[in-house]
């Protein structure tokens, strides 16, 4: 049966979740979960929180999904050691290096790959087991044949988003609250800037970025059927009384086979909506259809959360199955046993019966008094019962030794056997070369490329898949010339249902002499060196610490760029075992969407005569179509550093990269030359990015 995981902001929220038919929930513990403002968890709440689980057959998951600093590792270990020792069940991760920090320090603890880590293919799914991971949470955009495609092939289990808030980014791609507030996303403290209103192409403003929720409930049987291990609620930052209703529809949907009602759909509304929900991704009816927003709460919504929180405080969610034993003999003590689905026993013993004068105890009398479990968690499935004729006890101490027996087995469902643990070693820092760091670029299209910007030498010119052949004129200089290696740049989200065109691309740069591919998610890993590439890490994989640097060089990758996010000091600090590159130019990509802004907005395939979008500061942010049709948005302003080069250059990097998206050929060239030391091109405008001011 699908796992049903519910969200817990709060020790309160656990209880909700758990009494409305839970079969696990998802908590932050600490600083380093992607929602640190929701209340979360101190040590001795997660203890409590985790005991509470345990005794109910209810699993407890620790949210540790965000980019954490060399700096904050030790931390992290050392809050998977003690969420270890209270019961974590798993932990869900998104940066490569906590990934191996945690598996230093809580070693038995089950790891799950978090939808943040962007994995949407088999073979993403496949590489998160070779590192030791148990279960990936896919990316909310794919469908439902992209599902079960992974599902027929994963060796791991998988887990579906069906119900609350989508991000219109792909999750672990979207960079926009960082680099506009310094509020990350990927560090669990985003400021949703996709929820304002922007304006595009003249129209007045809207909401064209905020998504409604999403809502798979008319779907669970199929996701069951395909092989999706564990379908998940969406909403640690919402009030419990929403994980008490949403988790209690879902419940009888999974458990009960239930069909969703009229008055389920509004409860769900009421619950929370973006004027109503989507199935959008899930049906691959993408659009504007898709999109809404957050509708004042009415009176009425009022009276359900009022019930569902009376419920779930004053009620017991009866899951546990218990069978009873009991023996009646005359002339002895009654003795009662009990035991539970976790193999642990309770035994005890009554008073002795007396000859009956009016009502005898029977054995359909002692079952049914063993049945009455109200008010625990115990469900009895099953008494066996032996019991002389012409005795007489009293109900009062059948249900005397019945609420004993049911409390010693709440006891020992609480135990948790010791696990292993270790120690987090950070290992031998590597120093910092002394070399001058070597200049890269990217172009976005093949039109900004020229001869002249060959003349200037870039150490590795990285171009996207499907722009090789739109110019081969343009891009000849850079393959003839034996000091620039071309590799070819991989869409950072690529379906399985896309792999064959991808590979049709792939071998077309073959063709070309391209031995390298710059790849942005480690789904696309192993599909790139089954084809004969070299891979170089981009900033998708969002490295952000010395571990991380050191996973992705196991995993194979030849260089790695770092993220954006990290600040100059921290960037020099990393121990670089592998040849580490950071962009300094360009505008910096904010969002990576599924659903095209584009389309939504004019009604049209219009992607090169976009304005982009405009805030309600007059900031215009634009927006470049990226492969099959997903968009970037694109920072308002371009990172300049070359003013600062004598700074980058002491922090022990390989390459520095220049990232050109909006710029034509002559400025491309223009802005080389600058940061070779051969011009005075300057940005009207600027940014420093987050290098200097870094990210809460």
């Amino acid at each position: 049966m699908l796992e049903i995981l519910s969200p817990a902001g709060s020790p309160e929220g656990v209880i909700a979740a758990v009494q409305n038919g839970a079969d696990a929930v998802y908590v932050g513990f600490g600083d380093y979960n992607a929602r640190r403002n929701a209340k979360n968890f101190t040590s001795d709440d997660f203890r409590k929180a985790a005991e509470y689980c345990r005794a109910r057959g209810v699993k407890i998951y620790v949210a540790l999904n965000t980019l954490v600093s060399d700096r904050e590792l030790p931390a992290v270990a050392e809050q998977a050691k003690i969420a270890c020792r209270c019961g974590a069940d798993a932990f869900i991760v998104q940066d490569l290096g906590v990934l191996r920090a945690v598996r230093q320090a809580a070693p038995e603890v089950p790891v799950h790959a978090s939808t943040q880590m962007s994995i949407n293919n088999l073979e993403g799914v496949k590489l998160a087991a070779a590192m030791g991971m148990s279960r990936v949470v896919l990316a909310r955009e794919l469908s439902r044949k992209e599902i079960a495609y992974i599902c027929k092939y994963a060796p791991i289990e998988t887990e579906v988003f069906v119900h609350g808030a989508l991000c219109m980014s792909h999750s672990g791609q979207c960079y926009m609250s960082a680099v506009i507030g310094r509020r990350s996303g990927n560090r669990g403290l985003c400021a949703q800037p996709c929820r304002l209103n922007y304006s595009a192409g003249g129209h007045a403003a809207e909401y064209m970025l905020s998504m409604k929720d999403n809502c798979l409930i008319d779907y669970i049987e199929e996701l069951e059927k395909i092989g999706v291990s564990c379908v998940k609620i969406e909403g640690r930052m919402r009030r419990p009384e929403y994980a008490a209703i949403v988790t209690g529809i879902y419940s009888q949907v999974v458990k009960d086979k239930k069909t969703p009602s009229a008055d389920d759909m509004r409860a769900l509304q009421s619950a929370f909506s973006r004027q109503g929900f989507t199935d959008g991704y899930y049906t691959d009816n993408q659009g504007q259809d898709m999109f809404g927003i957050r509708e004042e709460e009415k009176k009425g919504d009022q009276i359900i959360f009022a019930t569902a929180r009376k419920n779930y405080l004053n009620g017991e969610y009866q899951r546990v199955p218990v069978r009873f034993v009991g023996v009646i003999h005359q002339g002895e003590p009654v003795k009662l046993a009990a035991a539970d689905d976790k193999g642990n026993r309770a035994t005890t013993q009554g008073i002795t019966p007396e000859p009956a004068f009016h009502r005898e105890i029977t054995s359909t009398i002692l079952q049914t008094q063993l049945h009455k479990t109200g008010g625990t968690p115990f469900c009895c499935i099953g008494v066996k019962s032996v019991v002389d004729e012409g005795l007489s006890l009293p109900t009062a101490a059948i249900n005397e030794m019945r609420r004993d027996l049911l409390t010693e087995l709440m006891e020992k469902r609480k135990y948790l056997e010791p696990r292993k643990e270790g120690e987090f070693v950070p290992g031998y820092r590597h120093l910092n070369t002394e070399d001058n760091p070597v200049i890269t670029a990217s172009v976005l299209k093949a039109s900004q490329l020229s001869k002249e910007m060959a003349e200037l030498k870039p150490r590795v010119l990285y171009i996207p898949a499907e722009e090789l052949a739109k110019d081969k004129e343009a891009l000849a200089p850079f393959l003839e010339d034996p000091d620039i290696t071309v590799a070819v740049r991989l869409p950072r989200i690529i379906f399985d249902s896309e792999k064959k065109e991808v590979t049709g691309l792939l071998t077309a740069a073959q063709e070309l002499g391209i031995k390298e591919a710059l790849v942005g998610n480690i789904g696309h890993l192993q599909y790139v060196k089954s084809l004969g590439f070299e891979a170089r890490a981009d900033f998708g994989l969002n490295i952000f610490n010395s571990q991380a640097l050191k996973t992705v060089k196991d995993l194979g990758f030849i260089s790695a760029t770092l993220s954006f996010e990290l600040r100059i000091e921290a960037i020099r600090d990393l121990s670089k075992t592998i040849d580490t590159e950071l962009i300094v130019y360009g505008r910096l990509p904010l969002m990576l969407t599924e659903n095209c802004i584009i389309k939504c907005s004019t009604g049209v395939c219009a992607c090169d005569n976009f304005s982009g979008l405009k805030d309600k500061q007059g900031a215009s942010f634009p927006v470049v179509s990226e492969y099959k049709c997903r968009n970037v948005v694109l920072n308002s302003k371009k990172l300049f550093l070359a003013d600062k080069r004598d700074q980058t250059a002491a922090l022990g990097l390989w390459g520095e990269r220049l990232m050109f998206t909006t710029e034509n050929a002559h400025e491309c060239t223009a802005v080389m030359k600058r940061y070779l030391g051969q011009g005075d091109y300057e940005p009207g405008s600027y940014t420093r990015g987050l290098y200097f001011r870094g990210v809460e």
